[in-house]
């Protein structure tokens, strides 16, 4: 399992990285070291702006998915064994079909002949198609759709681990429901809630396929920009380069979120032992 992790990650990651420092376009025409391709990234604020809003968006999908899924996550881990099994069925469901395939099923629902428009239609909400695609709204919903299982999941696997004994006996102290919530349930599981914020996050900022058929030209995404840089133009220096500032920046927040979190839970672990 190394050798294939060495042969086919990290030699291609590190063959990428390469490709950035060239200062052509194109990998057999450069030779040696250069920093152009980043300081062309840096200095056009087109690019900076993109990648801002990707970020944005990365955040807003997963406080989404984050808001929906733990309820959905923490109500899945106080069902019984049986029940829960069935219902893990339905949220991993998504997961075994391809993405395309969902992107292309999202494409038919919100088109101007789509499901949703022709409900507009009929219940005499709106009296001509509504514009569902090419927009940023379409594609955090179908990015959220794509992603919540993974916060479900995330959230699932912590809760199931928090003795339901310890809600009792907040109620048993008169806590009601939300403060019980608020300092229990929430504590103990914030680590699921941060991973599965951080693997949202990930995903999304990642995400190619979704911004470019949903939201088009008129959605800019790195991770799109960087598939049409080196599928479309061939421009592979360039797309390394963003490829790299983007992996660099992504785990720059994530790894913020790590530290938060980490010192947050040691903070309250350290109040709750005095």
């Amino acid at each position: 399992m190394i050798l294939l992790l060495v042969l086919f990650l990290i030699v291609p990651t590190f063959g990428l990285l390469r490709a950035s420092f060239l200062s052509e376009s194109h990998l057999l025409d450069g030779s040696g070291f250069s920093l152009k391709q980043y300081i062309r990234f840096f200095s056009d604020s087109y690019y900076s702006s993109v990648l801002f809003e990707t970020f944005v968006d990365g955040i807003i999908v997963s406080l989404i998915c984050l808001g929906i899924g733990f309820p959905t996550g923490y109500s899945l881990a106080r069902l019984s064994p049986p029940a829960r099994r069935w219902r893990i069925i339905i949220v991993i469901m998504p997961l075994t079909l391809s993405l395309v395939v969902i992107v292309f099923g999202w494409l038919i629902i919100l088109g101007r002949n789509g499901v949703i428009n022709a409900l507009l239609l009929s219940s005499g909400i709106a009296s001509s198609p509504k514009q569902l695609l090419f927009s940023r709204p379409a594609v955090i919903t179908v990015l959220v759709q794509q992603f919540l299982p993974f916060m479900i999941l995330s959230v699932m696997s912590v809760v199931t681990q928090i003795d339901p004994v310890l809600e009792h006996a907040a109620a048993n102290l008169r806590a009601n429901r939300f403060a019980t919530f608020r300092k229990v349930v929430i504590p103990l599981a914030l680590p699921g809630i941060f991973a599965g914020f951080n693997l949202v996050f990930v995903l999304s900022i990642s995400a190619f396929i979704t911004p470019r058929l949903i939201g088009g030209n008129r959605v800019a995404m790195l991770g799109s920009l960087i598939y049409e840089r080196i599928m479309a133009e061939l421009n592979w220096p360039s797309g390394a380069a963003m490829a790299f500032i983007l992996l660099v920046s992504g785990l720059g927040v994530t790894a913020t979120l790590n530290a938060l979190a980490a010192s947050r839970l040691v903070r309250k672990g350290g109040r709750y032992a005095r």
